[in-house]
């Protein structure tokens, strides 16, 4: 297994603790940015990894950052299934008209998830 893959599987067990930690939910997420763009630093095409930091720059409300990455993963042709479903989450929490990604969803449904990858939390009453 690659370097990359076990930093990959670091940062998804770590940005599930986040929910356990809320208290310390700013410090995780500088740490899971961290990694990922030195990731993305040795490996700027790394899909895995711009689909991670996209769910985290979600989860953190900063929609306009995450859709810069997550598209950046979909311009590179990946067919993770939690790309899909985190450009829909974004667009949502962007006010995005439900046509704009209803298509994603729709797309994700017939993909399979990438075990490195994970999806941004949806809470619509969050917002």
């Amino acid at each position: 297994m690659s370097n990359t893959n076990t930093r990959l599987q670091n940062v998804k067990k770590l940005q599930a603790k986040r929910w356990e930690n809320e208290d310390h939910w700013d410090a995780i997420n500088d740490l899971l940015i961290k990694e990922l763009d030195e990731i993305l630093a040795l490996e700027p095409e790394n899909t895995s990894a711009l689909i991670n930091i996209g769910a985290i720059y979600s989860d953190m409300g900063e929609d306009e950052q995450a859709l810069k990455y997550l598209h950046r993963a979909l311009n590179l042709g990946s067919a993770d299934k939690n790309l899909f479903i985190n450009l829909a989450i974004v667009m949502t929490y962007m006010g995005k008209h439900p046509e704009e990604y209803h298509e994603f969803l729709e797309i994700a449904e017939d993909k399979t998830e990438d075990p490195l990858t994970f999806k941004a939390h949806f809470d619509p009453e969050s917002r």
